[in-house]
């Protein structure tokens, strides 16, 4: 074969592949504006999915849209009533009682009742089986008790300051799930619930659809069905945004700073309370010898720089978990700020000392670690790789593992992202707290699991503001994260797609976004 005909071949096969990932080269791939006899469509670009349960899956936004719970987020991310119609509290035996609507009914036409309430809450305390990182947030929940089927009544062990919070987890139905196994079930890629949307059908690794619920109890949606259309990578999502693939889909700075000047498109900004930072495992033999290098290598990391050139200036510098909520963030804790002579001083205090090859060592060991970020997330691996040149700069070689997934029990540290957009309790304490249901890293500190708790067990709000501030003292001494970003939420949509609302301040992976679907529409 000649090298032209050869040169000719590839060509011709790689704009064939370009066509297929990027335009779906004649497939039914027509985005919501396109006037399509079945409605209004809106395609969304959507992470994979191994389990739609409200339960098991709080990163997304199929299980919102899908589910309700007792209660929901208004647009301030403040918990209102949604299945109830009201409820009330017994501060004195520490009771809630939660009055529910009447006529609310499962996608599949049966009724919804308290029945319900207190099966997936028995499962969220009672199921030794479930695996879910939000099992901690419930385990105040003593008893639930349905008096008739419009009338719940939890009772706490002890005050659980954010529980109204924790009671917007999407409510689960028990004529579909009592006595299953909950992590094996068929439903969790089938489900029933009583939101907004009911779910249609699952492509896998392709796409899932849900269309509007014309029963909802609530306002109905404009739009009729949504494609969640499934792209992991970055780069391939702005490609298919820009094509007309999708409509709407979640970018990084990069990628969304190429279609603010586009007429055709529309940038959406939302603040997140998303972050991004170095999470060591303390299981890990490097971290358990040497705890004491996670506060001190902060200094040696210029996170504004990585703000100005990785994220272009969307987002900024993050020194606390519980930066963005403005009620209860402490700005008065050691922040960490980028200061290379700190560094040197601390880390050579520590008994460290600069080798030949510009690397510290301490009897014998070098200053080395490996970071893990998964291949499709483009942004945290500039982020990582910025870091670890930064680190090499000062004397630490600080590995860049770009893995397709994360080995949680292998690792020594990952990129980490995650939030706490709402009560300062939600994204702290599961994430903190010794043994925590969501303590990924086997964080461990007692005066931080004693501030937590006290926080947890108050309601009034001067004596949390207190105890979060005290808790963000002793977290940033010994630190759990080596803290590095806020990220802004920079949606691109379509100019057709209208009533995004960007009041509400989103969580991890920007999730949220969808809060007033039942307001958009294509025009």
């Amino acid at each position: 074969m000649s090298k032209k005909l050869l040169r000719l071949m590839t060509a011709v096969c790689l704009i064939a592949m370009a066509c297929f990932v990027f335009t779906g080269c004649g497939s039914d791939n027509k985005s919501a504006g396109s006037g399509d006899a079945k409605g209004k469509v809106l395609t969304y670009a959507s992470p994979d999915y191994t389990t739609i349960n409200s339960i098991l899956n709080t990163h997304d936004e199929l299980p919102d849209i899908i589910f309700s719970g007792l209660m929901k987020y208004d647009g301030k991310g403040n918990p209102v009533p949604d299945l109830a119609t009201s409820y009330d509290f017994d501060q004195a035996s520490n009771t809630y009682t939660f009055h529910l609507r009447e006529g609310v009914k499962w996608h599949d036409g049966q009724a919804f009742t308290s029945k319900d309430v207190k099966f997936t809450l028995d499962t969220l305390t009672q199921n030794k089986d479930l695996e879910a990182s939000i099992r901690d947030n419930y385990k105040e929940i003593s008893s639930v008790e349905t008096p008739d089927d419009k009338t719940v009544v939890i009772h706490l062990s002890q005050p659980n300051a954010a529980m109204l919070n924790y009671l917007t987890i999407g409510i689960l139905p028990e004529h579909l799930l009592a006595g299953k196994d909950i992590m094996t079930d068929s439903f969790n890629q089938n489900p029933v619930g009583t939101g907004r949307y009911k779910f249609v059908s699952w492509d896998k690794g392709q796409s899932i659809t849900v269309e509007k619920n014309t029963d909802y109890y609530d306002k109905v949606p404009n739009i009729d069905k949504i494609v969640f259309k499934v792209i992991q990578d970055e780069n391939a999502k702005a490609a298919q945004v820009k094509s007309g693939g999708v409509d709407l889909a979640w970018l990084n700075a990069e990628n969304a700073k190429s279609f603010r000047d586009n007429k055709d498109f529309m940038v959406y900004d939302f603040k997140t309370a998303d972050y991004r930072a170095i999470a060591p495992n303390f299981n890990a033999p490097f971290w358990q010898k040497h705890p004491e290098l996670v506060p001190v290598i902060g200094y040696a990391i210029d996170k504004q720089a990585i703000v100005n050139s990785v994220l272009t200036g969307q987002g900024e510098v993050a020194y606390s978990p519980l930066q963005m909520n403005k009620e209860y963030n402490n700005p008065n804790i050691e922040k960490r700020d980028f200061n290379k002579d700190v560094f040197k001083q601390k880390v050579e205090a520590l008994g460290w000392k600069l080798g030949s090859d510009g690397i510290y060592e301490k009897d014998g060991e070098k200053l080395a670690f490996s970071v893990d970020t998964r291949e499709y997330e483009t942004e945290r691996v500039d982020i990582a790789k910025v870091v670890s040149s930064q680190l090499k700069e000062v004397g630490v070689d600080m590995k860049v593992n770009i893995v397709p997934k994360l080995n949680w029990k292998s690792l020594e540290c990952f990129l980490i992202g995650n939030a706490a957009p709402f009560d300062p309790d939600n994204g702290t304490y599961d994430l903190f707290y010794t043994n925590a249901s969501g303590n990924y890293t086997h964080y461990s500190r007692p005066e931080v699991d004693a501030a937590l708790a006290k926080a947890r067990a108050t309601y009034n709000k001067d004596e949390r503001k207190a105890d979060y501030n005290e808790f963000q003292k002793l977290w940033a001494e010994h630190p759990a994260y080596i803290m590095i970003a806020y990220l802004d939420g920079n949606y691109v949509a379509n100019k057709k797609v209208t009533g995004l609302d960007t009041q509400r301040i989103l969580g991890h992976h920007a999730v949220g976004v969808m809060w007033n679907i039942e307001d958009w529409d294509i025009k």
